[in-house]
């Protein structure tokens, strides 16, 4: 019965997988949570008065059941964090996926935290030096054993999956789209590749067709699925690095590939280098390291429903700060949703009044041009 409230609360506009994981905190239950009064209800943080009005007008006529069967037919492959298959890692952070959609081959070991993966991302257009390093690295990773996790776009992410697929090794691919789109098109036969050996996943429902905003969250499900991520080769304003960021918050490790400071495409990376993050420089030094990491052999089962550490140190900004004036006259209430002080993804939404989806693209771009921060937590204030 649980698996049919997770589909019923995801129905709800306004309520995110932030919002949701908290209200899944409080209540032990999201099926108890649905029966929840307004009082307990008010309770969970970031839960206000309007949204909660919307909760309870929403769920009112929702018979969960009917909603989990109706949702089946179109979907038949998916896991909810009540499920035992979901990824174990990914119930770590803050903003697990309500619905995790798959297709292809599924790992039990690796759902269960006890197979190493690793995520490789980068540039969409990467020089020969992040070509062959990627190949080699994906390679070596997959023949050690390792998972390879990207997210099937051209460049760096379709690299990464051949490359394991040549060396028998197994990977998986997050998309931005549903399970059933192939994006971009020319990756047909690398997506059927995966299906067949590896596994797709995805937040979105079948037939939901590409589009801009979803890819910035479809980072923080790459990073979550992860013990590492590396970073092979990304500019200064990469969507890449947003997957690095996100791993950082998620207290995970984080990789990059040095190259010459004259080479654009990798002045992310060695960025990320002067900022902390640990410098790939051989096959076997990497491997030495990962294979230091700590395996999950066992995770607490009450690991996610434990409250999530909040820190409040930020994410150091990017250089070159955009005025705010610039920001269109439409965006401006998302602007002023935004507060100095650490404001959640789901408070934001509510009184911006915009989707989540153009919220979450917003504060993306918004972030790569220095506006603001994002903090553990998927919370984010104004710099």
């Amino acid at each position: 019965m649980e698996k049919y409230y997770w589909v019923a609360w995801s129905q709800i506009k306004g309520v995110g997988p932030v919002l949701l994981k908290r209200i899944w905190q409080r209540f032990g239950s999201l099926e108890q949570a649905w029966q929840g009064s307004r009082t307990e209800l008010g309770e969970v943080e970031g839960l206000g008065g309007k949204l909660i009005d919307r909760v309870i007008e929403r769920r009112s006529p929702l018979n969960p059941p009917e909603v989990y069967a109706k949702h089946l037919e179109k979907n038949p492959q998916f896991w909810t964090p009540a499920d035992q298959n979901y990824p174990k890692l990914l119930l770590e952070i803050p903003s697990p996926p309500p619905i995790l959609y798959y297709r292809g081959k599924v790992g039990w070991r690796e759902n269960e935290g006890k197979t190493p993966a690793i995520a490789m991302v980068g540039t969409r257009h990467p020089t020969e030096h992040g070509k062959r390093w990627t190949t080699r690295i994906s390679n070596a990773l997959a023949e050690a054993g390792f998972t390879i996790v990207s997210g099937m776009a051209k460049g760096i992410d379709g690299i990464a999956h051949t490359a394991c697929l040549k060396a028998s090794g197994r990977t998986i691919a997050v998309l931005g789209t549903g399970v059933d789109i192939v994006y971009p098109a020319n990756h047909r036969a690398l997506y059927e590749q995966i299906c067949d050996r590896g596994l797709i996943v995805s937040e979105y429902p079948a037939g939901d067709r590409p589009d801009r905003s979803h890819f910035p969250a479809r980072n923080r499900i790459i990073a979550g699925l992860t013990r590492a991520t590396l970073v092979m080769e990304a500019p200064k304003r990469s969507g890449s690095l947003i997957t690095s960021h996100y791993a950082m918050d998620f207290n995970r490790d984080v990789y990059a590939l040095p190259n010459s400071p004259e080479q654009q495409q990798s002045s992310g990376c060695l960025d990320l280098i002067r900022r902390g993050a640990a410098m790939i420089l051989d096959e076997k030094s990497l491997i030495e390291d990962l294979g230091g990491m700590p395996r999950l052999d066992e995770v607490a089962p009450q690991l996610s429903l434990l409250p999530t550490t909040q820190i409040d140190e930020p994410i150091p900004e990017l250089p070159k700060p955009m005025d705010y004036t610039q920001i269109p006259k439409a965006l401006l209430p998302l602007w002023h949703a935004i507060s100095p002080e650490p404001t959640p993804f789901d408070l934001i939404i509510v009184q911006s009044g915009l989707s989540a989806d153009k919220v979450s693209a917003t504060l993306l771009e918004w972030e790569l041009e220095g506006l603001i921060s994002q903090l553990p937590g998927m919370r984010y204030r104004r710099l």
